[in-house]
């Protein structure tokens, strides 16, 4: 990961991170003792990568389950299940045979067999802007009692006060957060957490990495209690099920995701946040997890299209079976700048996956100047868009702003594009701002969880998009467009609607 200093102690009323998120980490600023730090949008990294597992597979069913026997099967064709979906048709297995998914692939109800990827979530951000009138006013509301609410500017963008005040705050919808490690101690989000639970091997679900805390700060934007202390979530009433299924770097397999959402569905979630993917590209040239990063003569890259082709198919039948059960799975569109409409080389995966819906982020710039009159609704310079691949909008933020000025802004002296991004709980206690579609996700899952809580904590997926749709700030051009998809989510609009 990139770091570099800020500068300087410039948060004396309590103690501010800085994290640049791209699906996850890419800087981790922290405050030193001068302000010689350069702008933060000058900072690069390399994109994600997607590495193919040598030994671990899917095996998908051919229909919605496997045969009865396939851990039988499996086993005869030098393979070990370690993982079954039986509900959506999905199995991981091991072997140390390189045939194995020839082999089990001719077994009578499989559709194929492919091997599982790893992926690095947390992807870079590159420029891109579009401007659209804002109106930033807030009523008083219940989160005027949270001491850093002010400086939450995405509840503003989607009207999320007027939305509690109607009485709407997502009180019995439990929402599963699949993510990294998270602060389960944290006093803004224990009081809704209802379960943790850990996919990946050798870590448990609370975070302990040296870095920042990506699920800790969606799980924040989403339900982080109205309790006097911090922050408040979107749907501050709502409940919390955090899943880890990435490592606490910010890597992890898709096999582990899977199984993730499953377990979500199995334990009463209704929503389900996704703040991490990959984009693959469509002619599947991977390496193998044998070969050797950013060496360009490694003879161990490989092209596997069909790769792509099934491991889409394998979560779609994940999702699916979620959509059947009554769960609604909202994910980050990614942040490449990828204009879908003009670049279609690259998959995005879980967002492209059937019946996921796709985020794309917005972000003021220079907010703390203009907290009035600053438009809110920009498109995030990182964020991917186009008009297929985008279902709606939510505050990502940004750190756009050219200049480097700081300020001192609702009681905390900070740089001007610090305050552009989005500020949600961290680990040990505290809180950071993030800027990434992972931060316009948990946006959009809080807005849909409380859509949930009006209609009595049940409701048909298909039924949660129709009124996201219904109630989004049509942005842009009218209708579907690229950068807004159907709109901007509006809290408050949403659960004013007969439902």
């Amino acid at each position: 990961m990139y770091t570099k200093p800020l500068t300087q102690k410039i948060l004396p009323l309590f103690s501010l991170g800085l994290l640049f998120t791209f699906g996850c980490a890419k800087e981790d600023l922290t405050p030193t003792e001068d302000f010689s730090a350069t702008s933060a949008q000058q900072a690069t990294q390399d994109g994600p990568t997607v590495t193919l597992d040598s030994k671990r597979y899917i095996i998908i069913a051919s229909g919605d389950q496997l045969p009865s026997d396939i851990t039988a099967r499996a086993k005869s064709a030098n393979g070990t299940v370690t993982s079954l979906l039986s509900e959506a048709g999905i199995a991981v297995a091991t072997s140390d045979d390189p045939q194995f998914a020839a082999k089990a692939s001719k077994i009578t109800g499989v559709r194929s067999v492919v091997r599982d990827f790893t992926y690095q979530a947390f992807d870079p951000q590159k420029e891109r802007s579009a401007d659209v009138a804002a109106n930033n006013v807030n009523p008083p509301s219940t989160g005027d009692s949270n001491p850093y609410f002010p400086l939450q500017w995405g509840h503003t963008a989607i009207q999320a006060p007027q939305a509690w005040n109607t009485g709407a705050q997502g009180e019995g919808v439990v929402v599963a957060d699949l993510d990294s490690g998270f602060d389960l101690t944290h006093p803004d989000l224990q009081p809704n957490i209802v379960g943790s639970v850990s996919f990946v091997p050798g870590e448990d679900a609370q975070f302990r990495g040296a870095g920042s805390s990506h699920g800790t700060h969606t799980a924040g934007t989403i339900a982080a209690a109205d309790n006097n202390i911090g922050v408040i979530g979107v749907a501050p009433k709502s409940k919390l099920l955090l899943v880890k299924v990435l490592r606490d770097s910010g890597s992890g397999s898709f096999s582990w995701m899977m199984s993730g959402i499953v377990y979500a569905v199995q334990n009463n979630a209704k929503v389900i946040n996704l703040s991490l993917g990959a984009a693959f590209l469509r002619n599947g040239k991977f390496l193998n997890d044998n070969g050797t990063p950013n060496d360009p003569s490694d003879d161990f890259i490989e092209h596997d299209a069909k790769g792509t082709q099934e491991l889409l198919v394998a979560i779609s039948k994940v999702t699916s079976y979620a959509a059947k059960q009554g769960v609604t799975i909202i994910a980050s569109a990614g942040n490449d700048a990828n204009n879908g409409n003009k670049d279609q080389s690259l998959v995005h995966i879980p967002a492209d996956a059937t019946g996921v819906i796709s985020i794309s982020a917005t972000g003021p710039m220079g907010w703390a100047l203009n907290p009035l009159t600053t438009n809110l609704d920009r498109l995030a310079s990182y964020s991917n868009y186009g008009t297929s691949a985008i279902d709606f909008a939510a505050p990502g933020g940004d750190f756009a702003y050219p200049g480097s000025e700081i300020v001192v802004f609702k009681g905390v002296r900070q740089y001007v594009w610090a305050l552009d991004m989005v500020l949600s709980t961290a680990k040990n206690g505290g809180y950071t701002w993030m800027a990434g579609t992972s931060m316009a996700a948990p946006h959009a899952t809080g807005v849909a969880a409380l859509i949930i809580g009006k209609n009595g904590g049940q409701m048909d997926p298909a039924r949660v998009k129709a009124v996201l749709r219904a109630s989004a700030d049509d942005l842009g051009k009218p209708g579907r467009d690229a950068a807004y998809g159907h709109g901007r989510v509006n809290a408050f609009r949403a659960v004013s609607q007969a439902l």
